[in-house]
């Protein structure tokens, strides 16, 4: 049995941009016109209302184009995964999201122990191959999180607390504080607490070594 639901779509940096090396880009500054503006049209380099209200409605038309995406994402991933259930005979729901820019499925119900494996190691796995079977559908690279038994979101709680009591050490000594060897998605957790509380940090190190140093500001 499927559930889903959408929240609205907010931008966030990704824990595999930062492994890629990549940043998220700004806009960059629009140079004003410098013709004098003419009848109906802004002064000083500034849109018209109706260029304003044109830009408006194209990141709406995104917006919702997006969320539709991700939508389809999720529902690839529910017959994937329901598919697998059947095959490994486990009880379980399905439960589909739309996490910030990426869709979200988790696995509730029943015993569901053995697929969340050691520290997560089968969940990892079998969130690869989810992602991996919405690729071949679509063509795109997914960035979908699988969830089962509420084990990720426990872990992210983890990893919350162990972000903001390290915050608060660095924002105190003024030091850098490194932390411990984390995952893709820890770290990328660390990565969000800090620059919600306005420092910066930065991966560093090698896999399976690599941590997160969170920086004063």
């Amino acid at each position: 049995m499927r559930e889903s639901a959408t929240d609205p779509v907010v931008d966030e940096a990704t824990e595999a941009a930062a492994e890629d090396g990549t940043d998220e880009i700004s806009e960059a500054d629009r140079e004003p016109n410098d013709r004098e503006a003419s009848d109906g049209e802004a002064s000083d380099g500034e849109p018209s209302d109706g260029e304003a209200s044109d830009e408006a409605g194209s990141e709406a038309s995104e917006s919702s184009l997006r969320i539709e995406q991700l939508e389809h994402e999720g529902d690839i991933a529910a017959d994937y995964l329901e598919e697998l259930l059947d095959i490994a005979d486990v009880d379980g729901d399905l439960d589909m999201d739309v996490d910030g820019d990426r869709a979200a499925v988790s696995i509730v119900g029943g015993d569901l122990s053995a697929l969340v494996g050691r520290d997560g190691e089968v969940l990892d796995a079998l969130q690869e191959l989810t992602r991996l079977a919405v690729y071949q559908q679509t063509g795109e690279r997914s960035r979908l999180m699988l969830d089962v038994d509420g084990f990720r979101a426990a872990k992210k709680a983890a990893v919350v607390r162990i972000a903001e009591d390290a915050v608060k050490v660095v924002k105190e000594s003024g030091e850098p504080q490194p932390l411990e060897p984390m995952t893709p998605f820890e770290r990328k957790v660390v990565h969000d607490v800090v620059a919600e509380a306005g420092l910066t940090s930065e991966s560093e190190g090698v896999e399976p070594k690599r941590h997160v140093v969170i920086l004063p500001s």
